[in-house]
């Protein structure tokens, strides 16, 4: 939408050598830099109102639409409209972020084919100084970076995880984990199996979320114990499982529970088992376990 006036959410510098370049995260999550900033990676001088012009000559002389993609080339083109807050609100004009390695991909290939006019030479040098920051890390992870937009784009990728394998609330109970998987565990840690009916101690939680819930998927066990906390006794209202989503969040619960038994199957002492599993299935970067949490 041409007319569409976005707000900037998150804007920062992004500094590459002694490079500055402003760039903005705007509402619909667009990486964008300014047609001014766009204009100064590649050490091209105008005037405000003069900006487009510069730029499109600019990119005519590099022969960017011949080289590039058309598909891409057009929506990357296409000026983008935003206000940043409290700097005015009169609209600037910006372009996507992923237009700045483009660009230096075609200035550097016509480079290698033929002879650059003179002027274009330091618009050359800055496509290599870019381009090397770009090949250890991409120009939006920069731009997140710069913005501080990384933190929110992570809680949000954390978040959309954690509403498909997590309901707003428990459900009924249902068995979830298979008697072999706790006469496994018992027999790994050389400990007496008296069968389900005895009550087994409250350290086989401790195991459960360490070799289950905690390896499950980003953020699962710190959720499930918010939203699951023990009571005054120690115990909690209901077992983990039951805020698990039936399409999501149960299956891959089922199946990692079978994987974990196939290790437990094949180790003959723990400490081969907690090696393998580590292996198989590294823990995803939860802290501080406790050793006496009931689960099941």
């Amino acid at each position: 939408m041409p007319n569409q006036v976005l707000n900037s959410t998150h804007d920062g510098v992004l500094r590459i050598g002694e490079l500055e370049l402003d760039c903005h995260v705007l509402e619909d999550g667009s990486r964008v830099f300014s047609s001014k900033d766009l204009l100064i990676a590649f050490n091209l001088k105008s005037t405000q109102k003069d900006q487009p012009r510069v730029l499109a000559l600019f990119l005519d002389r590099i022969k960017f639409y011949s080289f590039g993609n058309n598909e891409l080339a057009s929506p990357l083109l296409e000026p983008i409209r935003f206000i940043v807050k409290g700097r005015g609100g009169t609209p600037r004009k910006g372009y996507a972020a992923e237009l700045i390695p483009e660009i230096c991909n075609a200035l550097l290939q016509q480079a290698s084919t033929m002879h650059l006019p003179i002027d274009l030479r330091a618009a050359a040098d800055r496509s290599r100084l870019l381009l090397n920051s770009f090949a250890k890390v991409g120009i939006i992870a920069l731009v997140d970076e710069a913005t501080g937009y990384q933190e929110v784009r992570d809680r949000d990728a954390l978040r959309e995880i954690l509403d498909k394998y997590l309901r707003p609330e428990d459900s009924a109970w249902a068995k979830r984990f298979p008697d072999e998987f706790y006469k496994e565990l018992f027999r790994l840690k050389s400990w007496d199996w008296k069968g389900m009916k005895v009550n087994r101690p409250s350290i086989v939680g401790h195991y459960t979320n360490e070799i289950v819930y905690n390896r499950l998927a980003p953020g699962i066990l710190s959720e499930l114990r918010r939203l699951n906390p023990p009571d005054e006794t120690g115990k909690r209202r209901v077992k983990h499982h039951q805020w698990l989503t039936d399409d999501i969040g149960h299956p891959a619960l089922n199946k990692h529970i079978f994987a974990v038994l196939a290790l437990m199957r094949i180790s003959n002492t723990w400490d081969q088992f907690n090696r393998t599993l580590t292996k198989a299935f590294p823990a995803i970067g939860e802290q501080g376990i406790l050793p006496f949490d009931e689960e099941e």
